[in-house]
């Protein structure tokens, strides 16, 4: 039997939805991300859905953004928006607080520590 994914130690498809709703629903009240919050339309709904979708397929689990939107270049998503530094401490600050409120394993912390940093990171434009 293989190793348990990201996807399966976080809860599968419920802890996934979690994660992403609780990540923007950390952004849409806290005022340290203000600034990232302001690159995103009134209503988090949608984009709610599309994080769910692209952390399942990346956590391990059924890659749902893909089937549905191809094959996309996350940082050309991302290209429109000026991302520095404090944009990328923004996003992993919210989804720390998201990891927080999912009640998130140490074990699943320590997996996702550094990839996330590296695809925060990656974002960067500025």
């Amino acid at each position: 039997m293989s190793d348990p994914t990201p996807y399966d130690l976080i809860g599968g498809e419920n802890g996934v939805r979690a994660l992403a709703v609780a990540f923007y629903d950390a952004m849409d009240r806290l005022p340290e991300a203000a600034t990232i919050r302001a690159m995103h339309g009134e209503s988090l709904d949608g984009i709610k859905q599309k994080l769910f979708e692209f952390l399942s397929g990346w956590l391990g689990g059924p890659r749902l953004y893909f089937q549905k939107y191809g094959h996309v270049c996350i940082g050309s998503a991302h290209g429109p928006y000026p991302i520095g530094e404090a944009e990328r401490d923004q996003w992993l600050r919210c989804m720390d607080i998201a990891l927080d409120e999912i009640g998130a394993s140490d074990e699943v912390r320590n997996i996702l520590h550094a990839p996330m940093f590296r695809m925060a990171n990656a974002m960067r434009d500025r």
